[in-house]
């Protein structure tokens, strides 16, 4: 199932509730919350307390992304009871495979993120453990910016992986998806597409995420 995950990074946070509803009433059917610490990326966004200030205002699942340093400290934070994905950096863990382990003993799927000069192979021994991996398509920091069509190449070789080794995790894409490209990832083999700016920035968010959604 192909899944769409507009970035609330993107949102008007004056009414967040009132877009975060719209999203959800188009039919998107994860919110993707993109958390960054100001270290591991050049920019602060915002901590567990805006998350879980929505709960209660949507029936949506959160696919949440640690762009942090030293995220074991912080993962409990994350955990709610809509919390489906907690993905971290293959970059930013010093012990990936423990960190992962952390994730799941809260009941939360576990995912993790790849910078687009981050080799696949990285997780050559991990697959097997992952519910999710994030091929990210910008680098990671800001909202906006331009898709980097070497992702592409792979998300390719994850989807080949994914086959020949039975895998059931999720592929996910992040960074500078939109209407022109969103159908070549989708046929790629991305399960999970994130899109901030291309569905919040939009002058009709139901709207765009309907358009979105005609792909999937």
């Amino acid at each position: 199932m192909n899944r769409l995950a507009p970035s609330v990074l993107s949102a008007d946070f004056s009414k967040l509730g009132d877009e975060v509803r719209a999203i959800e009433e188009a039919g998107a059917q994860l919110i993707h919350v993109d958390v960054m610490d100001g270290h591991f990326v050049p920019n602060i966004s915002f901590g567990p307390g805006v998350m879980k200030s929505i709960l209660g205002k949507t029936g949506l699942s959160f696919d949440v992304h640690l762009m942090i340093e030293r995220p074991d400290q912080y993962i409990e934070e994350f955990v709610t009871e809509r919390t489906e994905f907690i993905t971290v950096h293959a970059e930013a863990c010093t012990h990936l495979h423990r960190t992962l382990q952390l994730i799941k003993s809260f009941g939360i799927k576990a995912g993790v993120a790849l910078n687009p000069a981050t080799p696949l192979n990285l997780l050559d021994y991990l697959l097997e453990d992952l519910d999710q991996v994030l091929i990210m398509s910008v680098n990671p920091g800001f909202g906006g910016q331009k898709f980097i069509p070497s992702a592409m190449d792979k998300v390719n070789s994850l989807k080949k992986l994914k086959d020949a080794r039975n895998l059931r995790l999720e592929i996910g894409i992040d960074g500078g998806v939109t209407l022109d490209n969103v159908k070549a990832v989708i046929d790629a083999g991305v399960n999970i597409v994130v899109a901030g700016s291309a569905v919040f920035g939009a002058p009709d968010i139901n709207r765009r995420v309907k358009e979105f959604l005609r792909f999937f």
